[in-house]
């Protein structure tokens, strides 16, 4: 088939525009390089059946594909807190573009929706039937209510022109092409680690989130877009093993073998005190479950950053630092 994969330079994109390829795909990435790297997907550049645009999903895009994953949208609290304008815009807008794109083409189109659209659980696990508890004017809401008004727009294009839709919600994921400066846990306590500093965790650390290795995350998102007519979703792709974040910073201690302490500061406004998907709904429908369990992920994780810290290449990031 023919894909079209936007943000298709970030750490998830990136590596989904890999799989499909392996598959025998025709790829094609646009993305902005807000926080995507083309050094993400340099090496596929001279596969003839890749093609990379530089293009921003805010603004209207033509093509002929069969299959669009709208991946694109900075995803951590440093950077979609950076332009909040900038981040509704482009889950919006973003949105309308591509299923104004798959409505004209007939193409199914996969949404990246999120966890966050949970907000601060009262449910536990979190299950897709409920309705989440987000504050609509907090300092996260740009990316919460973006990627609830996305899942919206992509429920109503279905119902009132027939677009084929499938809606992953992600929870927290992790693995190597993670930006090294994205201020999300994994990369942060990997980053202090792995060069001697002090681990800061915000709040008392009791705080729960359950961590998901990027491979399982794209057999998961593949397996929705080639799920069965009429299966829409929303549907939970996480791993259901729930830790603490001082757990989180105790394993990454151990990994890294740094003598790094741990430090405390205030935690940030409406930061979520619990998340865990329930996956039922996965296992059901795609027959998926998470293979890969947090030592395994963090221990391939920290090699990433430690081969990005030592071969100087974290350099190329220093740009995206907000």
């Amino acid at each position: 088939m023919k894909i079209l994969v936007t943000g298709g330079a970030g750490f998830i994109g990136s590596q989904l525009s890999e799989k499909l390829l392996d598959q025998g795909h025709e790829v094609i990435v646009i993305d902005n390089y807000f926080t995507g790297q083309k050094s993400n997907v340099h090496h596929l550049m001279d596969n003839k059946n890749f093609e990379l645009i530089r293009h921003d999903v805010t603004m209207p895009f033509f093509i002929e594909v069969d299959q669009i994953y709208n991946l694109a949208c900075p995803a951590s609290p440093v950077h979609y807190q950076h332009n909040g304008i900038k981040t509704v815009k482009t889950s919006v807008m973003g949105a309308i573009n591509m299923l104004g794109l798959a409505k004209r083409i007939g193409a199914r189109m996969l949404q990246a929706s999120t966890s966050e659209v949970y907000g601060d659980p009262d449910v536990h696990p979190q299950v897709e039937s409920y309705w989440g508890n987000v504050n609509p004017i907090g300092i996260r809401s740009c990316y919460d209510e973006g990627k609830r008004v996305a899942e919206t727009l992509c429920f109503n294009y279905h119902w009132q022109n027939n677009v084929d839709i499938k809606i992953i919600r992600i929870f927290n994921t992790y693995g190597p092409k993670m930006h090294p400066f994205d201020g999300r846990v994994v990369s942060n306590f990997i980053m202090q680690a792995l060069q001697g500093q002090d681990i800061t965790i915000y709040g008392d650390g009791m705080q729960t989130r359950s961590f998901q290795y990027v491979d399982d995350l794209l057999n998961g998102m593949t397996e929705l877009m080639n799920s069965r007519d009429g299966f829409t979703g929303p549907v939970n792709v996480g791993n259901p093993n729930e830790f603490t974040i001082k757990q989180l910073a105790e394993n990454v201690i151990k990994l890294t073998n740094t003598k790094s302490k741990i430090i405390y500061q205030p935690l940030p406004q409406d930061d979520p005190m619990q998340r865990k998907p329930d996956i039922s709904l996965a296992k059901k429908e795609l027959d998926w479950e998470p293979k890969i369990q947090l030592e395994e992920g963090l221990i391939k994780t920290i090699e990433y950053f430690d081969n990005l810290i030592k071969g100087g290449r974290i350099n190329e990031y220093t740009g995206n630092r907000k």
